[in-house]
């Protein structure tokens, strides 16, 4: 069998709105749901160059005690040549208590602090992105402030 191998396919840029995000608990769960929408966002990179659609979704999060956060993020790209491309992001991230409150009070944390992994599905019409809708994809994430950055990895 072949071992898979990764290859940097292009980077995205989430921005949020500023402002407090939603936040809840769910009757008979034991964690917190959250709720963000996209501002808009960026993407650059080797395979793929557009922007993130404004105002096309966002990120709802669990928040488990212990510092675990499961996001499932829901939102629109636009490549450059106008091409849409839907986007189902599912992660998980960790942090310590302290790292996560420097994060929730906007600061940028190393990566050594914060361990965020993701596997992001694509959508795109048959055409020239095509190969977004058939191919395996793992990211890794950076909050910082109000955007967060993705390097999105294609598995060869």
């Amino acid at each position: 069998m072949q071992t898979p191998a990764l290859e940097l396919a292009f980077h995205v840029r989430l921005d949020f709105p500023e402002g407090p995000r939603t936040r809840f608990t769910p009757g008979g769960t034991s964690f917190t749901r959250g709720f963000v929408g996209l501002a808009g966002g960026e993407v650059s990179g080797p395979m793929l160059a557009g922007r993130v659609v404004p105002n096309s979704g966002g990120d709802w999060p669990r928040f488990w005690q212990g510092g675990l956060v499961e996001f499932d993020a829901h939102y629109m790209l636009e490549a450059d040549d106008g091409t849409p491309i839907y986007v189902h992001n599912s992660g998980l991230a960790w942090s310590s208590p302290d790292a996560f409150a420097r994060i929730e009070a906007g600061e940028t944390v190393g990566p050594d602090e914060n361990y965020v992994r993701c596997t992001p599905r694509f959508e795109a019409p048959a055409g020239p992105h095509e190969w977004l809708t058939r191919t395996m994809f793992v990211g890794v994430a950076e909050r910082r402030g109000n955007s967060t950055f993705f390097d999105y990895y294609r598995v060869t």
